[in-house]
């Protein structure tokens, strides 16, 4: 759990405490008060036998947007953030603001492009399988699903026969953005692609 489901109350000891090595892109933990998303992530080794792995990670504070960068041994504790999970549709776009409906209410949820800078390519209007993390509320972020499908709209022409080979191509998807393909793909065709990675998964 990121964060606490709507319908559930949980006492202060009933707090999920993730160790620092367990945190992930997106989580949402509380430091000094505030509610901070992980937004960069870096395990960097120790140099000395004996020393523990550091993790070097970037947060936001999602009540003034302020950077905060910090640095945990793999075992120490961070708390989750008290926050809500909401399942939501991604709507549509109006400037800088994207805006995201509630599926039971139809509430409209907007956050600012700066906020989910890196989702924005995998974000297609009317689609589900959102989860909106409310914080008093309202919406500091959202978690996409594992893939989405988007349409190859330019790429290099086909190579006939090639569908064996492992060469890949650059392909320009429906949302703008350039992943590698397999040759044998054509604009038009509709692909699945990882939303951790970026990286192309299968023909949709």
């Amino acid at each position: 759990r990121q964060c606490l489901w709507p319908d559930r109350q949980a006492s202060e000891e009933e707090y999920a405490m993730p160790k620092a090595s367990e945190l992930k892109k997106g989580m949402i933990v509380e430091i000094d008060g505030f509610p901070h998303i992980v937004k960069t992530l870096e395990a960097k080794s120790p140099s000395s036998r004996g020393a523990s792995t550091l993790y070097k990670v970037r947060f936001n504070n999602l009540k003034t947007g302020q950077k905060l960068d910090s640095s945990f041994k793999g075992e120490d504790v961070v708390k989750e953030a008290d926050c809500a999970r909401i399942a939501v549709q991604y709507s549509y776009r109006d400037g800088e603001i994207y805006y995201f409906m509630d599926m039971e209410d139809f509430t409209q949820y907007g956050l600012g492009a700066s906020q989910i800078d890196e989702q924005i390519p995998y974000l297609v209007e009317q689609q589900e399988d959102i989860i909106a993390l409310i914080v008093d509320g309202n919406l500091v972020g959202v978690e996409l699903p594992q893939s989405v499908n988007l349409e190859v709209v330019d790429t290099p022409p086909a190579v006939t026969g090639s569908s064996a080979t492992n060469r890949s191509k650059t392909a320009t998807l429906s949302t703008g953005l350039e992943i590698q393909v397999p040759e044998y793909l054509a604009p038009g065709e509709i692909v699945r692609v990882n939303t951790a990675t970026g990286k192309f998964m299968s023909r949709a």
